[in-house]
């Protein structure tokens, strides 16, 4: 089973790279430079909190026996970051290649920290990568990462409580929805879901599956913060009703009460990333066959729109002494078909690449615990219907504690939501102006 580390810090967020960065060479990389960099003696360190991934570093040691990998786990984003950083800023120690999550690279790039991977030939990977989750690593003719895994979100439901409750299904639209939120409660006296307000970015997959549009960076110096729009005003605005109504939880998530709630019950339903199947999985063993997978609700009744929440690449450190082989290394690993069949499999990180998403060895794998259904195969579709632009601030921890004091905390208080989120967008406005960036 994965590791509840691995769901928590491996996709906590995602997003699109900006243009800036290191560009390194200019020159686009020989099939000779190539082959003699690969049989040179060489290396590489490689920052990465995937456990278990020394299975696919083997693999690539085996193609390139004159390269040699070290593997450092560095157990998750809330200590990956703040090591590399630190590195980065003492000029000593920095990886040759690491672990980063999409929303997290134009963090990188802005600090022209990141290797521009285009020379080296990453553009021709551009159609092995279902198109939304390249568009999170490539900004114009700049390539700063590859893809490693994504969130497409869905709607994992208690079959036994809706059918209690006499409902056949996950709600298709975010009106039946609320319907069956009622519903559920009166007759189950569960509630359908826990929105919880210590999680920004399930809230901003919900605005990416609403269709907004919150943030834009050009990669320089100007960004786009539109938080306070009326897409994002009619999300929050819906889940306020749900709140009041007291249809839905607002419980902190990850913790122990929430797991609890998860296998006793309070729960109907979570609406979460394709990473969710095996977490939940391996959490709630008792429920095993209770649980299905099923889209999550449309704004609109025969629409099939999703949004994503969390995902990560391997990028190349513009520092590295090594760049062909530190290049080849993240390519390989995330590339490779064995290598992102056993990402997908052994390490239970949820595809990028469309050779993966349709081998029959990941989609037509049945669940018992989903009674029987293969919701590898379904969550593959869902990944194909996702919205293909949506970016990220260079500034997204800041966002996200913003978010903690704002929107989160009127989640958690069942405060006024709209007001939080008009704080929220005034916060960051004013953070990204003092950070000396024009906001457009």
């Amino acid at each position: 089973m994965v590791a509840a580390s691995l769901a928590l810090t491996g996709c906590s967020g995602s997003g699109s790279s900006g243009s800036s960065g290191s560009s390194g060479t200019t020159k686009t990389v020989t099939q000779a430079e190539i082959d003699k960099a690969m049989n040179t003696p060489t290396t590489l360190t490689f920052w990465t909190w995937v456990p278990n991934i020394q299975t696919e570093v083997n693999l690539f040691e085996k193609k390139y026996p004159k390269i040699k990998v070290k593997v450092v786990n560095t157990t998750g984003g809330s200590t990956h970051y703040p090591k590399l950083r630190a590195a980065l800023q003492a000029g000593k120690g920095v990886p040759d290649v690491s672990q980063i999550e999409y929303d997290y690279i134009p963090s990188f790039t802005q600090t022209k920290s990141l290797l521009n991977l285009t020379p080296y030939g990453a553009a021709s990977l551009k159609s092995d990568y279902v198109g939304w989750v390249w568009n999170q690593v490539q900004s114009g003719s700049n390539v700063w990462a590859i893809p490693q895994d994504s969130g497409p979100l869905g709607n994992l439901y208690r079959n036994d409580i809706y059918t209690k409750a006499g409902i056949s299904g996950a709600p298709k639209t975010w009106s039946d929805f609320a319907a069956d939120a009622a519903t559920i409660k009166s007759k189950t006296g569960s509630y359908i879901t826990d929105l919880p307000g210590n999680d920004m970015f399930q809230t901003i997959g919900f605005f990416w599956q609403a269709g907004a549009k919150p943030f834009s960076y050009d990669g320089s110096k100007t960004v786009g913060i539109n938080l306070n729009s009326a897409t994002d005003q009619k999300v929050v605005s819906y889940w306020q009703d749900l709140i009041n109504k007291n249809l839905v939880a607002t419980d902190p998530d990850f913790t122990d009460a929430y797991y609890q709630g998860l296998a006793q019950g309070k729960y109907a339903s979570w609406l979460v990333a394709a990473w969710g199947p095996v977490f939940l999985q391996g959490t709630v063993k008792s429920t095993s066959g209770d649980w299905r997978a099923g889209d999550i609700p449309q704004w609109t009744a025969g629409a099939n729109v999703s949004g994503n929440w969390g995902g990560s690449s391997d990028a190349v450190m513009a520092t590295t002494k090594n760049p062909i082989a530190s290049y080849e290394l993240a390519k390989f690993i995330n590339n490779d078909a064995q290598s992102t069949l056993d990402l997908a499999n052994q390490q239970f990180l949820f595809p990028t690449t469309n050779k993966t998403l349709t081998s029959p060895q990941f989609t037509n794998q049945s669940s018992a615990f989903y009674g029987g259904q293969k919701v590898n195969q379904f969550f593959a579709g869902v990944s194909k219907t996702v919205d293909k632009k949506f970016q990220w601030l260079p500034f997204m921890d800041y966002v996200n504690s913003s978010y903690a004091n704002t929107l989160g905390k009127a989640i958690a208080d069942h405060s006024d939501l709209k007001a939080a989120l008009a704080t929220w967008q005034q916060q960051v406005v004013t953070y990204a102006k003092q950070q000396g960036f024009t906001v457009k």
